[in-house]
């Protein structure tokens, strides 16, 4: 653990392993490569054959180099960050926290979702009392003792906060109770956990089940909504587009804050199909999308005959 914590080689080198390490993933291993592949043909149907095998073969390219960009999470500075991940439009964030309003930014398994947690270097946020704003994110705990503190050491590298999923709401509750301002990330593409039956809407194609949690709480807290736009312009470099969904989630119906979120993850996954995470079996438990409700007009129409 020690020795993956203190790797500093360069970028080029890296690289290499890389380009290694996805002949080894995608020709010999084979991982996950049955779940890519249906998954990519289920989302879309319109493409071919050839055109679904380029983008598998892409995505265990970004998935290599994520693995080693990673690894290097721990020894990279402010500086070398802030080249290699560049927040457009912070200025939003900014804008709620300076109208006093916390924000709850969605975000995916694009790009490298790790270099996310820098996203503190680009706010120019200072309270009366000239306190920056407090960046988190929520994780889920892994099994492995080593592995959850290998992962939370990266996270925290760029001083963001890591919440525990299980006490994220009590948490967010003590900053809001604080006094600080604060922009906390929701992985909100993987499956719903126990308890949340989700919001079903046409994901990529396919009836899905989203994670409707992170919509209760910005509507609870009343905090603003923003979603994270990762693009990949080139191998190394990503650039995250902080985008508004909503400054006050409580005037909004039920569902149409993660309706809007899904949407814009669509458009983000279509621009750069193989800069998602393909592998995680995001659909293996099926669901149905809901019957939909009759209008008033038609009950109107039925009542006449």
């Amino acid at each position: 653990m020690k020795i993956l914590l203190h790797l500093k080689l360069p970028f080029w080198i890296l690289y290499g392993l890389a380009d290694i390490a996805y002949v080894v993933i995608y020709y010999v291993v084979g991982y996950r490569k049955k779940v890519v592949k249906e998954n990519l043909r289920n989302s879309f149907p319109e493409k071919t054959d050839k055109e679904i095998a380029k983008i598998a073969r892409k995505f265990y390219r970004q998935f290599a180099d994520y693995f080693v960009e990673t690894v290097r999470t721990s020894t990279m500075s402010e500086k070398e960050v802030r080249k290699r991940m560049v927040f457009k439009n912070m200025e939003v964030a900014d804008y709620c926290f300076e109208q006093g309003k916390s924000v709850i930014a969605f975000f995916s398994h694009c790009g490298n979702w790790e270099w996310v947690t820098s996203i503190g270097f680009w706010s120019n946020f200072r309270d009366a009392e000239g306190r920056p704003a407090q960046f988190a994110q929520i994780y889920r705990p892994l099994k492995s003792k080593w592995a959850d503190e290998y992962v939370l050491a990266l996270r925290s590298h760029f001083h963001t906060l890591s919440i525990a999923k299980a006490s994220s709401f009590r948490e967010m509750v003590h900053l809001r109770d604080s006094g600080l301002m604060s922009l906390t990330g929701f992985m909100s593409d993987q499956k719903p956990s126990h308890g949340d039956h989700g919001y079903i809407t046409t994901f990529l194609n396919q009836p899905t089940a989203i994670i409707s949690g992170t919509e209760r709480i910005a509507r609870k807290l009343d905090f603003a909504v923003v979603y994270l736009d990762i693009s990949k312009p080139s191998r190394g470099h990503y650039v995250v587009d902080v985008r508004l969904i909503t400054e006050n989630p409580r005037e909004t119906a039920n569902g149409e804050i993660t309706e809007a979120y899904v949407r814009m993850l669509e458009t983000t996954i279509r621009r750069n199909p193989h800069i998602w995470l393909w592998s995680h079996k995001r659909w293996k438990n099926k669901v149905e999308l809901p019957a939909p409700e009759e209008s008033p007009e038609s009950d109107k129409t039925e009542e006449t005959k």
